[in-house]
């Protein structure tokens, strides 16, 4: 078997969300990890694993980054971590469908990545690289994540999709 782990300075963990119903919230993790194993170079069968870091969310603005790490969202103080564990990884030319189980609040429901295997590559440093974009979608009140308020015009503050981007570049063990 051989262990990839993820390059986190040429790696990106994307969220967002509609504010106000007119515009998105977009907001990234500064700390996160991820690995995965495979027997072939192909990936078939790999096991990915991701983990963020609650407390590292970053949305540009303090006191939105506060709220969402309150116990009105995502109470990192109780549950300090986001994470995944892949069920199944499958390649089909450069596609990618990867399912697995994400866990937010200590809930754990499936989730479906779709997206695209960028290839490898040797760095000037001898280390081979391995990129991946995927994206998926979540209801983030399936996770607990029920906070909202109605505006005096009667819209909707946050909604209830979360659009996840990935983009990780991972290097070989």
């Amino acid at each position: 078997m051989t262990k990839w782990v993820i390059d986190p300075s040429h790696s990106e963990v994307q969220f967002k969300v509609r504010h106000m119903m007119v515009s998105n919230v977009t907001g990234h993790f500064t700390a996160f990890q991820s690995s995965f194993e495979s027997s072939t170079d192909s990936f078939d069968k790999a096991e990915f694993e991701f983990i963020a870091e609650i407390a590292s969310i970053d949305t540009r603005n303090t006191d939105r980054d506060n709220h969402l790490k309150s116990a009105d969202f995502f109470d990192a103080v109780q549950y300090p971590y986001l994470r995944f564990q892949s069920t199944s990884f499958n390649l089909n030319g450069n596609d990618i469908m990867l399912k697995g189980e994400i866990e937010i609040r200590g809930k754990r429901l499936p989730i479906e990545l779709h997206g695209e295997y960028n290839g490898q590559a040797v760095d000037p440093y001898g280390q081979t690289k391995a990129g991946f974009e995927l994206s998926g979608k979540i209801s983030r009140k399936e996770f607990g994540l029920n906070w909202n308020a109605i505006t005096e015009a009667g819209s909707i503050v946050v909604g209830d999709d979360v659009k996840i981007q990935i983009s990780a570049q991972y290097i070989k063990k």
